[in-house]
């Protein structure tokens, strides 16, 4: 219940709010089933296995026992469906999660009425203290509303202006690859973040790039970063590598998340290159009974960032194959024929494009470098663009992107990749169709706020209106 208020939103963790949740709803069954033995076994009350799994068929205070026992299913349900969440359709699960909030009023109740005790004030206390919890719990669920996101991956907010950072160390990871840690020049705490996260970095020459945290999610005095040289460099990679030393400051927007960690029973992670950070971090979140294994490809392991460093911490689940060394590419059907994890795969688009080939879309999540081939429904058309806040009409020509014409306008909007990959132009569309010609991961939460990325979306309909 505590979960479903969303109270914890802020800083929460995916994989250890599953682990609390998995644990304290096997306790509570176990609790229970303890409280049904001492009743079998109570001279006094003289139950019955039948009185206790039947409603209504005990003869002491029929009504309260049975309130009781319509708790323990609501909450087997519950449970059960938490084990079976990756086959129970969606709103199957969500539906028989809801029931976490009878089952505290109905226990309660149970409780106030069918006990010996039931007439002292501590006994009185604990039941008013359920259902006033059980209240409480219900009004802050209907106040934050179903529709409200979780992660700020599908919350197209005005955008805040870049908060000025300070590269404090710069130094190497590997083979064209730097580490660069960043300080808030003011001193302040930083935003929490999860693993998965990235900061969009605004560089002195003008750019924007986003870049993979890789620190410890618990700093929060300052971010960590990892950047590629890339051999066809835009200007971005090629400044950091060439220009960027203690004492540079640049903007950060962020942390944003479009790969977030969800909660799952085994985990296959396979990372390309640079791809490693997000995943990095990942790995370090998970609780050390957790099931899993990295498949690290690269092309020679003196290029490989964390390399040795994941071998030899996790030198069972680890597995690296550089090129230089295998002679061959890796043969990722074979890697991947027959799992039933749940695969993290973040890399250069000829990996995540074979990937998706093999691994079904409802168990995979994918972070891609550069965007893959899209082809529009339609030849593409000019429309026109209302920015309800401002209130400025903006036409977009035939062969031109929303993003470029809204630039055009002077209407501000946050841009990175300006490839639809990593989702820092998202804005939230008020009337009309967009065309979703963009590579960030599909969500609900997108669809419920219709969230579009203009530097590669365009629209269906002649007219679209943009919260802008």
């Amino acid at each position: 219940m505590l979960l479903s208020t969303r109270v914890l939103r802020a800083v929460d963790n995916p994989v250890w709010l599953h682990e609390m949740h998995r644990w304290l709803g096997g306790t509570a069954l176990i609790m229970t089933g303890l409280h049904l033995l001492s009743l079998v076994l109570d001279t006094w009350t003289r139950f019955s296995v039948t009185d206790l799994l039947v409603p209504l068929a005990a003869d002491y205070r029929p009504w309260p026992t049975a309130l009781g026992i319509m708790a323990f299913y609501l909450l087997l349900a519950v449970y059960g469906s938490s084990l079976l969440r990756t086959r129970l359709p969606r709103r199957w699960w969500k539906a028989l999660h809801y029931g976490s909030y009878g089952a505290v009023v109905l226990v309660s109740f149970h409780a106030g009425w069918s006990g010996t005790d039931v007439g002292t004030w501590g006994y009185r206390l604990v039941a008013f203290v359920l259902l006033v919890s059980a209240t409480v719990a219900a009004l802050m669920r209907t106040l934050s509303g179903p529709g409200r996101p979780v992660t700020e991956a599908a919350t197209p907010q005005p955008r805040a202006m870049p908060r000025s950072m300070t590269i404090t160390a710069v130094h190497p990871l590997a083979a064209d690859i730097v580490g660069l840690d960043l300080a808030p020049l003011d001193g302040t705490t930083l935003p929490v973040w999860q693993p998965g996260a990235h900061l969009t970095v605004h560089l002195p020459n003008g750019l924007q790039r986003r870049y993979s945290l890789c620190g410890d999610p618990a700093e929060r005095t300052g971010y960590r970063v990892a950047v590629h040289r890339t051999p066809h460099s835009r200007g971005g990679s090629a400044w950091v590598h060439e220009h960027a030393c203690p004492g540079t400051v640049v903007g950060v927007s962020g942390p944003d998340n479009h790969f977030c960690l969800e909660p799952a029973g085994d985990y296959l992670f396979l990372a390309g290159g640079i791809g490693i950070t997000p995943i990095r971090t990942m790995i370090e979140s998970l609780p050390a009974h957790r099931s899993w294994r990295l498949i690290y490809i690269g092309r020679s392991r003196k290029a490989m960032a964390f390399c040795d460093e994941l071998e030899r911490r996790w030198p069972e689940q680890v597995l690296v194959l550089a090129r230089d060394e295998t002679g061959t590419r890796p043969d990722l059907t074979r890697i991947l024929t027959g799992t039933t994890a749940t695969v993290y795969c973040c890399g250069p688009a000829s990996m995540t494009e074979e990937v998706t080939t093999l691994v079904p879309a409802a168990r995979l999540h994918i972070e891609r470098f550069t965007a893959a081939p899209t082809t529009p429904a339609a030849r593409p058309r000019p429309f026109e663009v209302v920015c309800a806040r401002s209130g400025r009409h903006v036409r977009v020509a035939e062969h031109e992107t929303l993003l470029h014409a809204l630039e055009h306008a002077h209407v501000p909007v946050v841009a990175s990749c300006r490839e639809g990959v990593c989702g820092a132009c998202a804005v939230q569309v008020i009337t009309g169709h967009a065309e979703h010609l963009d590579q960030v991961p599909h969500t609900r939460e997108r669809d419920e706020q219709n969230v579009m990325y203009p530097c590669v979306s365009r629209s269906r309909s002649p007219l679209l209106t943009l919260d802008l």
